[in-house]
């Protein structure tokens, strides 16, 4: 990204390309399938219309991100189709949010979104949580997407960057609350990924 647009991200925000070396992102995604394989990926659907999102999620960490037309969004600490616990978060991935975080507590929840190519994410906010003191840590392997991040109302203006594999994006501080998407996958942009795709890792503290 280039130095200005640096500049222009709204407070709080912060930016590190390239913070993930390859033969990392390589081991983060073996360890991926291997929560993947004890915690399943499902489909979240929106609350109230029950529409299904266009990504596949699952978590990992005390607390995991869920919704479904009856309850709603929030987190709770069990799998939402086999009832099991969340497999913990990794060290690897508690290292990087150490690193980036500026935050003293530990995520409890670790999201894992897989987006096919075709998949995006509407503008929304992430405040299911009750500690907006500590960011949400986002980290991208895979083909690479077209990020929009706007201000603390929807009606903020937005601008755009790229996330390629191995990026990492912080947001937190004044703009915590800030409204935040992914418009498209960019296909082919990886090789990271046998079958092509996006994983997009969330590390968040739930409470205080």
């Amino acid at each position: 990204m280039a130095e200005n647009n640096k500049r222009s991200l709204p407070d709080g925000l912060r930016y590190y390309p390239d913070f993930i070396e390859r033969v990392d992102q390589e081991k983060l995604v073996e360890i991926i399938r291997g929560i993947v394989a004890e915690a399943p990926l499902f489909v979240p659907a929106m609350p109230g219309t029950g529409k299904p999102m266009s990504v596949r999620m699952t978590n990992c960490g005390p607390l995991g991100w869920v919704t479904d037309k009856e309850s709603g969004y929030r987190y709770q600490s069990t799998h939402p189709v086999t009832g099991r616990p969340w497999p913990p978060i990794p060290d690897i991935l508690l290292d990087i949010w150490k690193r980036v975080s500026g935050y003293e507590g530990e995520p409890e929840a670790c999201l894992v979104n897989y987006y096919d190519d075709s998949a995006r994410m509407s503008l929304h906010q992430d405040r299911d949580e009750k500690e907006f003191a500590a960011p949400v840590v986002s980290i991208s392997l895979g083909n690479s997407c077209l990020f929009r991040v706007g201000g603390v109302n929807r009606t903020d203006p937005t601008m755009s960057l790229k996330l390629k594999s191995g990026d990492v994006f912080v947001i937190g501080g004044e703009g915590r609350l800030c409204f935040h998407g992914v418009d498209r996958v960019y296909p082919s942009t990886s090789t990271l990924l046998k079958n092509g795709g996006r994983i997009n890792l969330t590390l968040r503290r739930v409470n205080p």
